[in-house]
């Protein structure tokens, strides 16, 4: 009896225990996790939920699933501490409070971030892929490169998927210098203008990752026939308290840097600064010019050869901040600074005889000396909004931009002679000081608004306008060659204008993912108004409109986890800059004349790409086909004519000279094949290979043809030892590049680099050489037109060693949020002097 006493009062007990506990209050948790830079959701990452007051016992453990979305319900009330954590990835903590009632914790969307810091104890044997792919782009992870650490931007974009650059720094997206660039999603003139020389002088250290936008949505400015290069520095990735300081010395100059973020409260600001000084050693350049056809009394053979030396400087620095005024709400802000100056100095002789034979028609010897400078300020500020739907946004962004120039050169002639029948043709050349000042001043305001219908569709809409004023100021100066007066102002030679460009701008797109496909469409609306006014010179006042719908789409097909397929369409265009449409006359050399031509229109680009990606951690794939032609390419036409035929030159003597101005002539057909191949042969070897070949038709003006095939390859190997210390070697070449009128040079690098880290991988010391087998590099470029052939040489050093040294403090706790969208000025085709490849 006791027995069965003691049985029923312990069912009892369970029983009490179990109703106790199925009557405990229980809520729900629920949130998505994103990635911090890229929107995507984070899958399988781990998510543990405990007690305050007891951290050592887990109430519930769950994970995301593959959009990074999570759901459960747990038990109890009062302090909890939920703590999600990922491999590779910043830990989250959310301390949160549920009150008795309470059905519903919805933590909205998360954000999650790369980690930086290091694992004490723990070897970490898995690569990272320094390569992903998604529906429109390609992303390259500079930081997780080890040769970031000694190389520059433009070295490391060798290596990027879809990019070239060439021995002569020229670069190439997609096969075409028709591109733009911005950084940190937001634009920059200079950085358009001048996209070789501030690559060169950047350091990739200071660079998160890069991205090649290849199939641009309606989102995008419409400009920029091969896509879009952004470049996300560390500064504004970085997540932390933190502070690197960084230096480097070379053959070819020094520099340093340094960056950091800090948090208070809701507030977080990240600031980097670097400044490089780069002393280059002299180069030789020559080359000849030869009359074919018809030759006449005026005809003439020119063989030119010379040399200049330079030094500048560069320097750039960014802040940002960012402050959260609830989790709907976010604020941030920028401010950049970019730019620097050169010195040169040069000296030039020209000869030309009569054509066929070695009588000496003339002869002189030029100097010249020039000191410039450029920069660009701006700064932004985002308002980003979301809301309870997941996914639905909507952004009010402002950005103000201004990019002061300054240019001062002098030339003079010394050593002249000529025949008789030339006198009067060298008269034309006068000791000349040109002193130049350039600016733009833009104001950009821009909304969008992003929501999702339903489960697969979403759509996108915005609007855009940029008022952007440009003024250009460049005076001519003349004195008589051989006299020591002083320069006279010569009003008819120089040009004072202002540049008006309004746009307006409008797009919508829709978006759908159903399982395993993806896809996008979208259209954008641009009109342009330019008007341009002479205030000085022989310029005409113009007005230049333009109107351009252009429709994009892609789509995409997720084949496993770690591959996928795309397919995409979009069309780009170009609208004429200044330099372009500008009809002055420039004689200033009186053997080559140019002046734009203000009847030019948008030139617009299709495009069709083709592209396959597989990710694993051992082997990294990413193939791409892409054909694309346009029929109105803006072309650059160069032909030799008796200088008494071009249309407002002053005092003609009758001689042929060249003469360069533009059209809407040009039609281009490109076929191209790239590979991306990276293979992780073990925890410590990396082996990997950049392949691009292109195949290029072009036709111009008078019956112009050009076509053939252009190859680059780039290649190397990274070795990890034991103590810390890493070695690369990489190689990369090119077979001559087609031109309309003829072809460049073919090239061939290497280098070497090795890097040793110190105090836990907080010091890291770096040694680099390149090229040092051979001192200079000859390349060598050839152009035919009506009338002549042309034919130019190079000669300069791409021998580079030197060392470099980082040094990190602090720990990692913090990050720089920013909206979502902001503002992306692409617009302007670059054009005239401006050096590098254009920039988008």
């Amino acid at each position: 009896m006791k027995i069965k006493c003691s049985l029923l009062l312990i069912m009892l007990v369970v029983s009490s225990l179990v109703a106790a506990q199925n009557a405990a209050p229980t809520f729900q948790i629920k949130g998505v996790l994103l990635d911090s830079l890229t929107q995507e959701g984070e899958p399988y990452a781990t998510i543990k939920i405990v007690k305050k007051e007891a951290p050592a016992n887990a109430l519930k453990m769950l994970v995301t699933d593959m959009k990074g979305k999570f759901q459960e319900k747990v038990p109890g009330t009062g302090n909890f501490v939920m703590t999600i954590s990922s491999i590779g990835r910043n830990t989250i903590v959310k301390d949160f409070t549920v009150k008795a009632g309470e059905k519903l914790v919805d933590f909205g969307t998360l954000y999650i971030t790369d980690a930086s810091n290091e694992l004490g104890q723990v070897e970490v044997v898995a690569q990272k892929p320094l390569v992903k792919a998604d529906i429109d782009k390609i992303e390259y992870n500079v930081q997780d490169d080890p040769d970031s650490k000694s190389n520059s931007v433009l070295e490391m974009l060798r290596k990027v998927p879809l990019v070239t650059v060439d021995g002569e720094d020229n670069i190439k997206v997609n096969g075409s210098s028709s591109f733009k660039v911005y950084v940190n999603g937001k634009p920059n003139n200079m950085m358009s203008n001048n996209p070789t020389e501030v690559l060169k002088s950047m350091p990739a250290n200071s660079i998160k990752h890069i991205e090649v936008i290849t199939n641009p949505g309606p989102k995008y400015d419409a400009e920029g026939v091969g896509g879009i290069l952004n470049i996300v520095t560390v500064g504004s990735g970085l997540e932390g308290y933190t502070a690197t300081f960084s230096g480097n010395v070379s053959n070819m100059g020094a520099g340093g840097g340094l960056f950091g973020t800090v948090k208070s409260g809701k507030l977080t600001v990240s600031a980097r600064y670097n400044y490089n000084y780069n002393d280059r050693p002299r180069s030789y350049s020559g080359g000849n010019r030869r009359t074919v056809g018809d030759i006449t009394e005026g005809s003439s053979d020119l063989d030119y050869d010379g040399s200049s030396k330079g030094h500048g400087n560069f320097q750039s620095g960014s802040m940002e901040a960012s402050y959260e005024i609830d989790t709907l709400r976010l604020v941030s802000m920028s401010f950049g600074l970019w730019g620097g100056g050169n010195n040169s100095t040069s000296i030039n002789n020209t000869l030309a005889t009569a054509p066929g034979t070695s009588n000496e028609l003339y002869r002189y010897v030029s100097d010249g000396r020039s000191k410039s400078s450029w920069y660009s300020i701006d700064g932004g500020v985002d308002y980003q909004r979301m809301f309870h739907v997941k996914d639905r946004m909507f952004t009010l962004s402002y950005k103000i931009n201004t990019s002061p120039q300054t240019s001062d050169s002098y030339s003079t002639y010394n050593d002249m002679h000529a025949a008789t029948d030339w006198e009067d043709f060298l008269k034309r050349l006068y000791d000349l000081n040109n002193d130049g000042s350039q600016n733009t001043t833009e104001h950009t305001f821009q909304a969008d608004y992003t929501t999702p219908i339903g489960k697969i569709h979403t759509l996108e809409a915005g609007a855009k306008y940029i008022l952007r004023d440009n003024s250009s100021e460049d005076d001519r100066y003349e004195r008589q060659i051989g006299t020591t007066g002083d320069y006279v102002l010569d009003e008819e030679h120089s040009s004072h204008y202002k540049h008006q460009n309004d746009i307006l701008a409008a797009y919508m797109g829709y978006g759908l993912r159903v399982k395993k496909i993806s896809g996008r469409l979208g259209v954008r609306y641009e009109h342009t108004k330019q008007e341009v006014k002479y205030l000085l010179g022989k310029g005409d006042n113009f007005n230049k409109n333009f109107d351009d719908v252009v429709p994009s789409a892609s789509i995409g097909y997720k084949l496993t986890d770690m591959s996928n397929l795309r397919f995409g369409y979009n069309m780009r265009i170009y609208r004429p800059g200044i330099w372009y449409l500008n009809p002055y006359l420039n004689d200033s050399n009186p053997t080559n004349i140019s002046q734009g031509n203000s009847h030019l229109d948008s030139e617009k680009s299709h495009s069709f790409n083709l592209s396959y990606s597989n990710f694993t951690q051992k082997f990294n794939i990413n193939l791409s086909a892409r054909y694309s032609f346009t029929n109105n390419s803006i072309e650059q036409v160069t032909e030799q004519v008796k200088d008494t035929e071009i249309e407002g030159l002053q005092n003609p003597t009758g001689k042929e000279v060249l003469y360069s101005t533009y059209q809407n002539i040009g039609k281009s057909r490109n076929a191209s094949l790239s590979g991306y191949v990276n293979w992780n042969a073990t925890s410590n070897t990396r082996i990997y290979a950049n392949l691009y070949g292109n195949y290029t038709y072009m036709e111009g003006a008078n019956g112009l043809k050009n076509d053939g095939w252009n190859l680059f390859a780039y290649g190397g190997a990274q070795q990890s030892l034991p103590h810390d210390w890493r070695i690369s070697l990489n190689v990369y070449g090119q077979t001559p590049w087609i031109m309309l009128q003829g072809k460049g040079s073919s090239f061939f690098d290497y280098g070497l680099s090795v890097n040793k880290s110190f105090l836990n991988k907080r010091l890291t010391l770096s040694a680099f050489a390149s090229n040092f087998f051979k001192k200079y590099t000859s390349p060598t470029s050839s152009i035919e037109g009506v009338g002549f052939t042309q034919d130019s040489w190079n000669r300069y050093t791409r021998q580079r060693f030197g060392v470099s040294v980082s040094y990190r403090i602090g720990e990692l706790k913090a990050s720089v949020k920013k909206a979502a969208r902001t503002i992306s000025n692409d617009d302007v085709k670059s054009g005239g002097g401006e050096g590098g490849g254009g920039g988008e």
